[in-house]
């Protein structure tokens, strides 16, 4: 755990386990493109219309229930602006947010709120949307009681994984391969020119320290998948009725070995549907929905004084 440091004067009220932050390279870049975005050619022509010696407080204020993810990259968006500003924060990453929660508050020069607040807000509804729709899917797993884990995919906007990732941890999920060089993963298409049992001999001999992942349809490339040593299997497109199958028969073929092999249910999973999933005992559930279909948190700031 670490204290977050928001800027020149900000404060934050407690520790902030930095479990849940992205980056700080990666959330520098991606405040810097959208500041770019926002301020080329000629900068804010509209709030250089304040009079330069306006001061305000501002709120960040959630107008919907939520949960509360991309405080890194508001505070870096208000530091690039202006670092003169200071912001104080109520609220971290991964808190739960009411319709009408103050967030936390940024005080100085009225022109440079202004300049950052669309840039700093748009992060913050959206991530805080991924943080949110990755809490209802590890909201309705848990509710079944077993003790399945919601985990992200690759399907995320370009150029945001880092921040994309971070809010999935923020709302209680976990984070798959985060790029190509992560893990090895042998899908349907490279399952064209390799057999299942080929495929994770030539992984372990090639990378022997990364995990193998092995995508399977049926329940007998998932066999064979376990008897060449694969590290996880995903179990894909299938019914839950099917991943209940392959549990218990995973179950039977590994016995109590020590070293097992993790399954995880992927494929048009939903929200409707992620609990019947999870009641299978299946290890993992993964879901591209909770980034590439996440809606944007009703996020403002609102003028105090």
């Amino acid at each position: 755990m670490a204290f977050r440091d928001t800027g020149k004067n900000g404060t934050m009220p407690g520790p902030v386990d930095d479990y849940l932050s992205p980056p700080a390279l990666a959330v520098r870049s991606a405040v810097e493109r959208a500041l770019a975005e926002d301020l080329t050619p000629l900068g804010d022509l509209t709030s250089v219309l304040v009079p330069a010696d306006a001061v305000t407080t501002a709120e960040l204020r959630a107008r919907q229930a939520g949960v509360l993810a991309g405080v890194d990259c508001v505070i870096e968006t208000f530091a690039q602006v202006d670092p003169s500003l200071t912001l104080t924060w109520r609220l971290s990453d991964g808190d739960r947010l009411e319709a009408g929660s103050v967030i936390g508050t940024v005080e100085g020069h009225l022109r440079t709120v202004l300049t950052a607040e669309r840039t700093a807000l748009n992060f913050l509804s959206h991530l805080s949307g991924v943080a949110t729709n990755t809490a209802a899917f590890v909201d309705r797993a848990a509710a079944t009681g077993s003790s399945t884990r919601v985990w992200d995919t690759r399907k995320t906007t370009p150029g945001l994984r880092s921040l994309q990732k971070a809010a999935v941890r923020a709302g209680g999920g976990r984070n798959h391969r985060a790029n190509l060089s992560d893990a090895i993963m042998v899908k349907d298409n490279h399952l064209t020119g390799l057999g299942v049992a080929e495929a994770v001999g030539l992984a372990k001999d090639r990378w022997p320290n990364r995990t193998v992942v092995v995508e399977c349809e049926r329940s007998d490339q998932m066999v064979v998948a376990i008897e060449a040593g694969a590290d996880s299997v995903l179990l894909d497109n299938m019914t839950p009725e099917q991943v209940s199958e392959c549990v218990a028969l995973a179950a039977e073929l590994q016995g109590s070995s020590p070293r097992r092999c993790l399954l995880e249910a992927s494929g048009a999973i939903t929200l409707e549907t992620v609990a019947a999933y999870a009641a299978t005992g299946v290890d993992l559930v993964s879901s591209g929905a909770i980034t590439n279909s996440a809606p944007v948190l009703d996020i403002g700031l609102d003028i105090a004084t």
